[in-house]
């Protein structure tokens, strides 16, 4: 299986549309959020489609500068892995939109209570599968993954708490744009994809074990 992962595309759709160009063919592309900047759920669904015709499978959760009515969107679409398992062959995916409260106030905050909740709904639904794929749009917590350029660390302490007693295989997150790379806890391979409005991404390639590409387009 060959996905496609990237995230932070910030209203940029074309540079999407050029790195799926490039990777063809692939099997599942992953939407990590902030699809848009304050956009709206029209905005985001003519991305979408237009991505949609050049893979097998689009699965999405939304980022915090996404307005809470593109998550539901997404549901309406299909597509949404907010809280939602989803099996495609051995591997199953699951994610979380939004991000942590921050001092920003951007559009989709939610407590860590309550992405604790949905990871764990998303989970229930997928824990069976040979592979596990998580798809936060936040990064875990205290990781190279969630620093900021002054050094702070700013992901999800609810996102790090649940790799460590579970151990999906890979976690595909984005939002802390300087902060792209890899990072591991425990067996779990963590992979901040970078902006795809910036042309970066990540490729994953799953057969008998696990590859990992962090990619500029």
């Amino acid at each position: 299986m060959k996905i496609v992962a990237l995230t932070d595309v910030h209203g940029a759709y074309d540079r999407v549309t050029g790195i799926l160009e490039q990777e063809q063919p692939c099997d599942v592309v992953v939407v990590g959020g902030d699809i848009t900047t304050h956009g709206s759920p029209q905005e985001a669904e003519r991305a979408i489609r237009q991505w949609s015709a050049r893979c097998k499978t689009l699965l999405a959760v939304a980022g915090n500068m996404d307005p809470p009515s593109i998550d539901e969107h997404l549901i309406q679409l299909g597509i949404s892995i907010n809280g939602r398992g989803v099996t495609i062959g051995d591997a199953g995916f699951f994610g979380v939109s939004g991000s942590p409260v921050t001092p920003m106030r951007t559009p989709n905050e939610v407590s860590e209570a309550e992405i604790a909740r949905r990871i764990q709904q998303g989970w229930d639904q997928i824990s069976t599968a040979r592979w596990k794929v998580f798809v936060p749009h936040a990064p875990p917590r205290d990781t190279t993954v969630d620093r900021v350029f002054l050094g702070k660390h700013v992901g999800s302490t609810a996102v790090r708490s649940f790799i460590e007693q579970h151990q999906p295989d890979i976690v595909l997150c984005g939002h802390i744009h300087e902060a792209r790379g890899q990072d591991q806890i425990g067996s779990s391979r963590i992979v901040n994809c970078g902006p795809a409005a910036k042309r970066y991404y990540a490729l994953v390639h799953i057969d008998k074990s696990i590859r990992i590409e962090v990619k500029e387009g």
